[in-house]
């Protein structure tokens, strides 16, 4: 365990925590150079149980033989940054409220057909961008039965700081990659596409028929203006959350959950 003290902002290997953007995190140019970031103990001990590899790890001194003891037990031989609280806060931007953050190893992007080889329910999230709804919709995933997840690329990354701190560490949990358009394609792996959306010919989502489909991706839209026109045409449904008090749309993140579990597979 090699630990280095920091008493300042330009420590040498703490750029990773502090003054890196997500795209340079991401390094969508080499992507086996690409890392995320990790937010406490819990979330940091999914992700190492599910596989991903430690990089560095930055934290309050007294975690060291704390909260986080065992997950540098589990991290091997990686640089381990400490600092006073008050620094950490300067360079992470914001005050830790477990005190622990790991710079881990951005894995490769699995296939669409690897993933979804042996699902039933399948989310297709499409052009969503707030960080704070794609953790929630990848929570509600995890705990409501749902096999994989596919975004667009003009979606959010899974792997943005506070998508993972939001999403509990479920993003480690359910598989997931990138589809790029037509959404379509789905049919050839024997899905069946259900668009949430508000439109005249629209299906309640406890519709019988809806519900029955042994293999069904549901297709999430964006939070101002839902889905795209040729995306609503092209699904085999068109599916709605019946509602009352003349609301007529609920967040992109809580429509998710509500249709998670209505069309929860039970074969």
């Amino acid at each position: 365990m090699a630990v280095e003290k920091i008493t300042s902002l330009s420590h040498p290997g703490v750029e990773m925590f502090s003054s890196m953007t997500e795209a340079q995190l991401r390094n969508r140019l080499e992507q086996e150079k690409g890392i995320f970031i990790a937010e406490s103990p819990k979330v940091i001990r999914v992700a190492l149980s599910a596989g991903y590899q430690p990089v560095a790890i930055l934290c309050e001194e007294k975690h060291i033989t704390g909260d986080a003891a065992d997950i540098i037990g589990m991290c091997g031989d990686i640089p381990i940054y400490v600092g006073e609280r008050a620094l950490l806060a300067q360079l992470t931007g914001y005050q830790l409220t477990r005190g622990v953050l790991c710079a881990m190893r951005r894995p490769q992007p699995c296939s669409v057909e690897s993933i979804c080889s042996n699902a039933h329910r399948i989310v297709v999230i499409d052009s969503v961008v707030d960080t704070t709804n794609i953790g929630a919709i990848f929570r509600s995933a995890a705990a409501l039965g749902i096999d994989a997840v596919l975004l667009t690329p003009t979606s959010c990354d899974p792997l943005n700081r506070r998508a993972v701190r939001v999403s509990m560490g479920t993003v480690f949990l359910v598989p997931w990659t990138w589809i790029e358009p037509p959404l379509s394609s789905l049919h050839a792996l024997g899905f069946r596409t259900a668009a949430m959306a508000l439109t005249d010919d629209s299906v309640p989502i406890d519709d019988p028929q809806l519900m029955a489909e042994s293999r069904l991706a549901i297709i999430m839209g964006t939070e101002g203006d839902g889905l795209a026109r040729e995306v609503i045409s092209d699904a085999d449904y068109v599916a709605r959350i019946p509602m009352s008090h003349q609301v007529d749309s609920l967040n992109v993140a809580a429509a998710a959950a509500v249709a998670f579990w209505q069309l929860r597979w039970q074969g």
